[in-house]
């Protein structure tokens, strides 16, 4: 285990949609001992209670009260892993359904549903060395982090890996779909009002399509040392 400054305290990993954030950051957060926060599951997990509410996505002002509302307690498990709850139900199982990645997108682009994510995932920053994903970690979660990282791969590069995900496990699926509904999301991502998918001015911009995730990892370690 990495030995830890105690000014260094929380790590940002940003990137788009299948840029290995959360196997990274996992893999990150166990070798300095820091804990784990993917912030796209709570977005997952408003998107799972709106679809469970039978709310209209485009009626912002219902999505938001819903939110509001929801109860979400999030737990890192084995292998730095997190478990969602939300009122009282596990539901990390669900939150990579079908309904949920229709919807996730839209959600995470409504104003008030982010002010809600937002103020929760700084108050779990709040108290240090932790390792947290998303995609706009390093620009407005917590922009004072002292090591930001921005993972990068082309669309091509992402698809492939999402349709290889798949087809291990056994799912029927064509590549032409995922690569399309990849542009797709890099576009809602990159060009939505608020906090916009971007690197950070002072991320440092790691080009994984030629990477191994053990290479990434090792990658941010060297940064990680350089900070300390």
């Amino acid at each position: 285990m990495v030995e830890i400054s105690k000014n260094l305290t929380t790590i940002a990993i940003d990137g788009p949609a299948v840029s290995g954030k959360s196997s990274v950051g996992k893999a990150v957060a166990s070798s300095l001992g820091y804990k784990f926060l993917d912030t796209g599951l709570m977005y997952r997990a408003a998107t799972w209670n709106t679809v469970q509410l039978d709310i209209d996505v485009s009626d912002h002002n219902a999505v938001v009260s819903a939110t509001r509302a929801m109860q979400i307690a999030i737990t890192a498990g084995s292998e730095h892993e997190n478990s969602i709850v939300v009122n009282g139900e596990d539901v990390t199982q669900h939150l990579h359904a079908v309904t949920v990645d229709a919807s996730v997108s839209a959600i995470s682009a409504i104003n008030g549903v982010r002010e809600i994510m937002v103020s929760q995932q700084r108050s779990l920053a709040s108290n240090g060395c932790i390792v947290i994903v998303g995609r706009d970690i390093g620009t407005f979660v917590v922009p004072d982090a002292k090591l930001k990282i921005y993972l990068t791969a082309t669309a091509q590069t992402r698809a492939i890996r999402r349709y290889q995900d798949f087809c291990a496990a056994g799912l029927d699926v064509k590549f032409e779909e995922i690569l399309q509904s990849m542009e797709q999301r890099d576009l809602a991502d990159s060009s939505r009002e608020n906090s916009p998918l971007r690197p950070a001015y002072d991320a440092e911009v790691v080009d994984t399509n030629d990477m191994t995730m053990y290479q990434v990892v090792d990658r941010i370690i060297e940064l990680f040392k350089v900070k300390v």
